[in-house]
């Protein structure tokens, strides 16, 4: 019976809980297709877990069926053509509305059996070449690295990470400004772990904003603001780098445009606006996709400033009618505590500061060497990283920067905390392994020789069907809004990874103090234990995919 479970299993369909959801919804609603509002929702509390996997509540069945029963012959429809298909157990009526539990021995096998589906990352090309452009505001000017701020460095490692996700999701991803090779900042941003593009030489766009400046002495809404003489800029004190004042306003409304500032007026226009326009319409000039997406990522201090670049853009090129822009804006980052106006390098050095005595305290006199090095430098990336962008990047965030702030592995929603329990997997089985080469455990069997089953443990279903199940479906959900957002302004779920990365750590953690995987040597316990090691095995891959998003290199050590 177990062996023809297996083999049912096996030649299954691959599982998706959208997939899931959006067959459920059709084959409930029938005839109502149009009524609002969803009907199934899924279960993710251990608690419910227990009874059921996905509920249609009384109150969402009422609107569809009278006193929210639903007729037994759809019922036995539905069972009838998705069983298989959607894996489901049972469907039935209770006082709380239809709930279905699903087959999970048989889940647990197909999921369990085809790990790279599930635990990594898409890298699947679009059927039409997309290229998105990161303009990291923060960066632009050739700004020294002692000039960032902490809501520099937001923008810095947000861009970072929306670049690996849109390249894994198909799209041809460029990040602007390109840097030069050996500068201050390219060497600050390569200690916290980011890829940036540079360059032995600057790219010089001397053409480019030669032209844009001949544009402009020409343009009417350059004449609007105009200055007629010297004289002219010394009663108006400008700064002598002013090359134009263009009139936005009058353009603005010319055009229809909506979305920017109210109180955007006149722009007082720089050379290095220029060169920073110039190398966007580059990238552009450079792309041959049907659509090209520029996003603006920049912080509120700067927003207004951005805007102003964007419809000079507009007025410099009408003819790039596939370019898209787009602002992404992040909210202000406030630092409390005794070091409350440090600079983004004294922020790091402080973080890392800390990390290091934490070790020191908790290893002693191992804390030496290039690998604990490295493994500091990694942990206080890590511990930035979640800091800066586990809220979302519209919201203001705090931060206490104070050396009463323990940033040790103790802290559930950090960084370090998730570090920790990647790293635990990753003694759990280098300890498997010496233990294989000692004769204490045979070797790792095929997956299609285990016996699921085994697999009771209410944590053990918990961590397949609100993690490792969904995994891929939550990188999606970061960008998902990209290409229905309206308007100018751009919101992007940045901080899903960082979310999941913290929950999926404090289920795993509550489920690995309470469960034994490596059991004693005995036979009759060496399915059970391969079995939970399996599904290990696939949070494993599912932690280092999930972090790899973030540029954070997976601890091999506690």
């Amino acid at each position: 019976m177990e062996s023809e479970r297996q083999a049912a299993a096996a030649a299954a369909p691959d599982f998706s809980l959208a997939g899931c959801w959006a067959a459920l919804e059709a084959a409930l609603r029938g005839p109502c297709q149009g009524q609002a509002g969803r009907v199934w929702f899924k279960e993710s509390s251990g608690r419910n877990l227990r009874g059921r996997d996905w509920i249609a509540p009384r109150a969402a069945l009422s609107k569809l069926y009278p006193r929210g029963q639903v007729p037994e012959d759809l019922i036995e429809r539905l069972l009838s053509e998705y069983r298989h298909r959607l894996y489901i157990q049972s469907c039935k009526q209770t006082d709380s509305g239809l709930v279905i539990r699903l087959d999970r021995p048989a889940l647990f096998m197909q999921v369990l059996s085809n790990l790279p589906f599930y635990t990594r990352t898409l890298n699947v090309p679009l059927a039409k070449k997309k290229c998105v452009i990161l303009n990291c505001v923060a960066l632009q000017g050739n700004k020294g690295p002692e000039s960032l701020t902490v809501s520099h460095l937001r923008t810095i490692l947000l861009v970072d990470h929306l670049a690996i996700v849109l390249r894994q999701q198909g799209y041809v991803v460029h990040t602007t400004p390109n840097l030069p090779l050996k500068s201050s900042v390219c060497n600050f941003l390569k200690l916290l772990r980011v890829t940036w593009p540079s360059t032995r030489q600057t790219i010089s766009n001397e053409g480019g904003v030669s032209n844009f400046k001949k544009i402009l002495s020409e343009s009417i809404y350059t004449q609007l603001g105009k200055f007629e003489t010297p004289s002219d800029q010394t009663h108006n004190r400008l700064p002598k780098d002013v090359l134009f004042k263009v009139h936005l306003r009058q353009f603005v409304k010319e055009k229809g445009l909506e979305g920017y500032d109210a109180n955007l007026d006149m722009a007082l226009v720089q050379e290095e606006a220029l060169r920073q326009i110039g190398e966007l319409q580059n990238i552009v000039l450079q792309e041959d996709a049907e659509e090209c997406l520029v996003i603006h990522i920049v912080g509120c201090e700067e927003e207004f400033q951005q805007q102003k670049i964007d419809l000079l853009w507009r007025i410099l090129d009408t003819s790039i009618d596939r370019v898209t822009q787009r602002h992404l804006v992040c909210g202000p980052v406030k630092i409390t505590g005794e070091s409350s106006h440090i600079n983004a390098v004294h922020y790091f050095q402080f973080r890392r500061s800390q990390m290091q005595e934490a070790s020191v305290m908790k290893y002693g006199n191992l804390v030496q060497g290039d690998s604990w090095s490295e493994i500091i430098s990694s942990m206080t990336s890590a511990t930035i990283r979640f800091e800066l962008l586990a809220t979302a990047h519209r919201s203001p965030l705090n931060l206490e920067v104070t050396q009463a702030v323990n940033i040790s592995t103790k802290g559930t929603k950090s960084g370090a905390f998730v570090m920790y329990n990647c790293a635990r997997l990753a003694t759990l089985f280098d300890h498997f392994n010496k233990s294989v080469q000692q004769g204490l455990y045979p070797k790792f069997p095929e997956t299609s020789q285990l016996n699921f089953s085994a697999l009771q443990k209410e944590g053990e279903w918990l961590l397949l069907y609100n993690y490792i199940i969904p995994f891929r479906e939550v990188l999606c959900q970061t960008t998902q809004s990209l290409s229905s957002a309206k308007g100018i302004h751009l919101t992007i779920s940045t901080e899903i990874v960082c979310k999941f990365l913290v929950n999926l750590s404090i289920d795993f953690s509550s489920y690995y103090n309470h469960v034994h995987i490596l059991g004693e040597p005995l036979e009759h316990l060496f399915n059970q234990m391969f079995a939970r090691l399996q599904l290990m095995k696939a949070l494993r891959e599912v932690f280092h995919s999930a972090l790899g998003t973030l540029h954070i290199t997976p601890p091999n050590q506690l």
